[in-house]
């Protein structure tokens, strides 16, 4: 049971860091991205925040920033979802 923790810990981590790689673009527009959860089938769910929340170029963000930064460090995660809440 501990090595499946440690297993999402280090998950979870190399998911941040592939967003801290994206974060200085969305904070220049008061925008940031949070990781809300990985699911069981190793889908990472996000949420954008601040000015990115409300942006008309957030689609684009997400596709070629956002879920091509994490797939592309994340090789374990099989697809990224954005959620409204």
């Amino acid at each position: 049971m501990e090595t499946i923790q440690k297993d999402k810990d280090a998950l979870l981590k190399k998911i941040e860091s592939a967003l801290d790689s994206v974060r200085p673009y969305l904070k220049a527009d008061r925008g940031d991205v949070s990781l809300i959860e990985v699911t069981p089938d190793y889908i990472a769910r996000v949420k954008f925040e601040g000015a990115c929340s409300s942006c008309s170029m957030s689609a684009m963000t997400f596709k070629a920033g956002i879920e091509e930064t994490i797939l592309r460090m994340v090789p374990e995660i099989k697809a990224v979802e954005t959620i409204d809440q």
